[in-house]
């Protein structure tokens, strides 16, 4: 099922982009996309990230994240997009203006993990200029690592291995 608002495609100027090719199955990619509580293992600008609801992960859950700033509360995020094996998209639940997209694409056995992260800098032109020099330049360094992570996990599943996680 794959749920779309008129402006979810549109991608602000200001988003983050990054992607990475995996050597994996867009399956196994995907399966471990779906893994909410591994976030912070991959995800490294993230503290914690839990579900809020039970049942099969997909289109309307709800998912608490804790950013890794000391000092950030914990916000609720909703799944609006979704699409099975393909596409995970967060929104804020309190600002329609944060967004986290996760995207996996197939290329035969392997597949390419794009990841987006959107959110709004507030304080005028003051604001915005101060987030792109310090905050935003460090969630994007932290969102490429993130994917290397990630394809670190998925190619270990992979090989057969059994990743051992200790939260």
């Amino acid at each position: 099922m794959l749920a779309t608002h008129g402006s979810v495609d549109r991608m602000s100027t200001a988003a983050l982009h990054r992607s990475l090719d995996v050597a994996a199955s867009p399956v196994d990619a995907f399966s471990t996309l779906c893994e909410v509580e591994k976030w912070p293992v991959w995800l490294s600008f993230l503290r914690s990230a839990r579900r809020l609801d039970s049942g099969k992960f997909g289109l309307g859950s709800e998912v608490a994240i804790r950013s890794a700033i000391p000092g950030d509360e914990e916000e609720v995020y909703e799944v609006d997009r979704f699409l099975e094996g393909h596409v995970v998209s967060l929104v804020g639940a309190f600002s329609v203006r944060r967004r986290i997209d996760f995207r996996i694409e197939s290329k035969s056995t392997r597949s390419k993990i794009v990841a987006r992260i959107d959110y709004p800098a507030y304080g005028g032109v003051i604001g915005a200029l101060l987030d792109r020099i310090t905050a935003r330049r460090r969630l994007d360094a932290a969102l490429g690592d993130s994917l290397v992570h990630f394809k670190g996990l998925v190619e270990f599943k992979t090989d057969g291995g059994e990743a051992i996680l200790d939260f």
